[in-house]
């Protein structure tokens, strides 16, 4: 469509410069113009004189591409996710840029597009609230790998720190947004959730990121966003009512799943910090018991005894 839009605009286009405004290299540029040209039939030619691409005759409207049942499906999708962020910043944007997409539907595939909409829904258990323009001052930072300063508070702390990072990246998990970056100051990778960051400023300052770095690899010890350096291999239990849970989902990349008689099952997974993995053991209550390590069951002994001071029995 940028193509299209500069064609129609008569600014002749080069490969060269259609590559750099589009962030890809130089064959891919051909190959699209050769698909529009040769698939699409669109009436492209090249003028040496002006040294750019341009059409031959007026084109009234960009062809439409023909849709698929599973792209019409997955188009839905996406447009029920934008429900994670309804009440949000990001909910008028993500509406507009659907409106967009569907727009250039043709008739049948929006007909099929709305009589799937009521079939299909997202319900997300308290998405949290994100500020657009922090979210936009991160971005920015990361495309053009500049170094960010900004204000963060430590989970359950008082006190607000600065704190000078290189971002590597910025990733939604379980609902939450978090920005992994490499904090120059402590020289060591710190992840920041973004509802406790504030104040991000962009500097002058460019950094490069690491070639090994990836963040699956980052986390592949992680049981969500957490970071440690222990090396624990997790084993619990699940009785018959959790194990109908616990089936059929990727808990972790390590994640190993044993049928047990009646029903039950032990899921296994190696972790190299148990802060997480408390929590989600603890959200299964009764119906979870934790075989390893023996460091987990007696934090959830101790979390257990806790949880009974605010209610003494009644006499």
């Amino acid at each position: 469509m940028h193509i299209h839009d500069l064609l129609q605009a008569k600014k002749f286009p080069n490969g060269t410069n259609l590559a750099q405004q589009l962030e890809v290299n130089l064959r891919t540029v051909m190959r699209d113009l050769d698909f529009m040209r040769d698939r699409m039939e669109l009436p492209i030619e090249f003028d040496r004189q002006r040294n750019g691409f341009y059409y031959t005759r007026p084109v009234d409207k960009f062809p439409q591409l023909p849709v698929t049942e599973a792209e019409v499906f997955a188009l839905l999708v996406a447009h029920k996710a934008i429900a994670q962020y309804r009440g949000t910043p990001f909910e008028p944007l993500l509406a507009i840029a659907f409106r967009k997409m569907s727009s250039r539907l043709d008739s049948t595939t929006r007909y099929s597009l709305g009589n799937l909409d009521e079939a299909l829904s997202f319900r997300p258990f308290a998405p949290e609230d994100t500020d657009l323009e922090t979210f936009e001052i991160l971005t920015r930072a990361l495309k053009e790998r500049r170094v960010l300063k900004f204000r963060y508070r430590n989970l359950g702390a008082e006190t607000i720190q600065s704190r000078l990072v290189h971002p590597y990246h910025l990733a939604c998990v379980d609902n939450h947004w978090y920005l992994f970056a490499f904090d120059a100051k402590r020289a060591a990778m710190r992840t920041f959730a973004l509802p406790r960051l504030a104040s991000p400023e962009i500097t002058a300052e460019r950094f490069t990121i690491p070639k090994k770095f990836n963040l699956n690899d980052y986390l592949k010890g992680s049981f969500n966003v957490f970071k440690g350096s222990a090396d624990y291999e997790l084993v619990i239990e699940f009785d018959s009512w959790a194990a109908d849970l616990i089936r059929g989902r990727r808990w972790h990349a390590t994640q190993e799943l044993i049928e047990l008689p009646e029903r039950k099952v032990r899921l296994k997974m190696r972790l190299d910090n148990l802060e997480e993995a408390e929590r989600w053991a603890l959200s299964w209550g009764r119906h979870a018991n934790v075989i390893q390590p023996p460091a987990l069951a007696e934090r959830l002994r101790e979390t257990a005894r806790l949880l009974l001071s605010p209610y003494p029995v009644q006499q």
